[in-house]
């Protein structure tokens, strides 16, 4: 007797989950919940690229070393070939869909897309599509999902929680534009959900994840790990009438210099890679500079470079530049740390599953290990994809296992409470929230700011669940809730932690522990 597959619910439509979609569109029904907010997401505003061994002169064991090396200790070594292993079998399914990469000027080059170098990258091996690979990977990928018919694309839901029961996680309880709550199950839910960037006052992104995939996944019974290692890019535009805009790490990888505001070089002096040590080196050098000189930024100089060159590799960034009234051809750009990407998430293995049956993580909202203590650059896409075909492969071969009433049709449920919250009353909580984050729990920690934050935040936690329990299902309501919960679990872990690795430091406690490190676990 035939049966009809498992349907399959994706939360979230970044890279991980577009690409999860494509592989599994002809196996199952595949629904896709990607609302319009997803087009302003991480994903998107990816600037440098892939990192992957693709040259000749590059190779595998190079790549596991120097991601090894960046993660300080605390990457598992497993995770990390695989990724590493996988990547140019990643990098060639992008090619075949069409993705834009740029081709590399050079004829003589035995590989045929440029490729560039970044931080704690001891060769090139980052490909890119100039400086807007990110926007380019979303649109290719986009493009395919749209055209596929075996994939349900939906705009209009916002997941609020996970469905679960003693079997595992049946799916997602949803709010529509309407502010209507459904309820879709699922056969298996896979979490893409981002990462934890938008605890923090200034990121990265206009739009960043607060954490709620990884808050909807704890309270539904998964470990969450290594929270505490917050990575801040150390390079965002210091524009502050403007957006947030990443300055990518490959301006460093092409020779750009930091330097202070009166025009000393000072990464020489604090690091044999000089501009290209790991993150949190330099994000901390930038931080400690900053407040040596009581200053709102430091310079990122690419002006000694030829001006063709810079406008010809970093096209996006240029025209953002001169459109906020800075040639960065002829001007050092003023940068500074910011909020980029969450190291910590949902404990997963390396096909994506986490310990609740049917329920999986993948991209940034997942623990992996391949990142360790500090993500190496552009590991992060290569995570991406690889792990959305590894867990592909693993639910294809579940797809035969259907399980009863886990139909993907919206079901309409009604609130238990209809008051709603104003919501001004929100926003200024989670400023609130960001502050605290910003101010205790940044590049730099010491304990009792740490002690502070987590005062403040468990009342701030307690004040903005029980006002979620008595006013009616709203979006920002929810996140407010699940931030202000999973940001008391970041602190928690970064005050267990003592010892310094990594993005996580801490004044009080300066060096590396002596014993072994090991992942930090949560659980609610």
């Amino acid at each position: 007797m035939m049966r009809t597959p498992a349907s399959l619910l994706i939360v979230g439509g970044g890279v991980a989950g577009l690409a999860l979609a494509l592989e599994l569109a002809d196996t199952r029904p595949v629904t896709l919940l990607r609302p319009a907010s997803d087009d302003h997401g991480a994903s998107r505003w990816a600037q440098g690229g892939i990192a992957a061994v693709l040259s000749p002169d590059d190779d595998i064991e190079a790549h596991i070393q120097d991601t090894l090396d960046a993660g300080d200790g605390l990457c598992d070594v497993g995770a990390v070939r695989f990724t590493v292993e996988h990547g140019r079998q990643a990098i060639d399914w992008l090619i075949q869909l069409g993705m834009p990469f740029t081709p590399d000027p050079d004829p003589r080059s035995h590989y045929p897309y440029h490729l560039t170098r970044e931080g704690g990258h001891g060769a090139r091996r980052v490909i890119h599509a100039a400086d807007a690979t990110g926007r380019a990977l979303i649109e290719t990928l986009l493009h395919h999902v749209k055209r596929h018919p075996g994939i349900t694309l939906h705009d209009d839901f916002m997941v609020i929680d996970l469905l679960g029961d003693g079997t595992g996680c049946l799916g997602a309880r949803c709010l529509d534009r309407a502010g209507r709550l459904h309820e879709l199950r699922a056969g298996d839910t896979v979490l893409a959900t981002g990462g934890a960037s938008g605890l923090y006052r200034h990121t990265t992104s206009p739009h960043p994840a607060c954490g709620e995939g990884m808050m909807m996944a704890a309270e539904l019974g998964c470990e969450l790990r290594n929270l505490e290692f917050q990575q801040f890019h150390p390079t965002c535009l210091y524009d502050p009438d403007g957006p947030p805009f990443l300055i990518s790490e490959a301006l460093r990888g092409e020779g750009g210099y930091l330097r202070t505001l009166d025009g000393h070089r000072f990464m020489p002096s604090i690091d044999p890679r000089a501009e290209l040590a790991p993150r949190d080196i330099v994000a901390r050098a930038i931080d400690t500079e900053m407040h040596r000189s009581h200053s709102d930024h430091v310079w990122l100089d690419m002006t000694h470079l030829p001006a063709d060159q810079v406008m010809r590799q970093f096209p996006t960034i240029y025209g953002h530049c001169i459109g906020r009234g800075l040639d960065i051809t002829d001007s050092p750009i003023p940068v500074v740390p910011a909020a980029h990407y969450s190291c910590g998430g949902i404990a997963s293995d390396l096909t994506g599953a986490t310990d609740v049956p049917h329920l999986y993580a993948i991209g940034e909202v997942a623990y992996t290990g391949l990142h360790g203590a500090n993500r190496m650059a552009s590991n992060s896409l290569l995570e991406c994809l690889v792990f959305a075909h590894a867990a592909a492969d693993r639910l294809k071969r579940a797809a035969s296992r259907p399980r009863p009433g886990t139909d993907v049709s919206p079901i309409v449920i009604p609130p238990a409470h209809t008051t709603r919250l104003a919501p001004d009353r929100i926003a200024a909580m989670m400023e609130r929230l960001r502050t605290i984050m910003s101010q205790y729990v940044g590049i730099v920690r010491h304990d009792e700011g740490l002690h502070r934050a987590s005062a403040q935040l468990a009342a701030l936690s307690q004040e903005s669940h029980e006002l979620r329990a008595r006013h009616a299902p709203d979006i920002a309501l929810s996140r407010l809730d699940q931030a202000a919960r999973l940001a008391t679990l970041v602190v928690a872990a970064a005050r267990e932690r003592r010892e310094s690795r990594g993005l996580h430091f801490n004044l009080d406690c300066s060096a590396h522990a002596t014993e072994p490190p090991h992942p930090s676990r949560q659980r609610v």
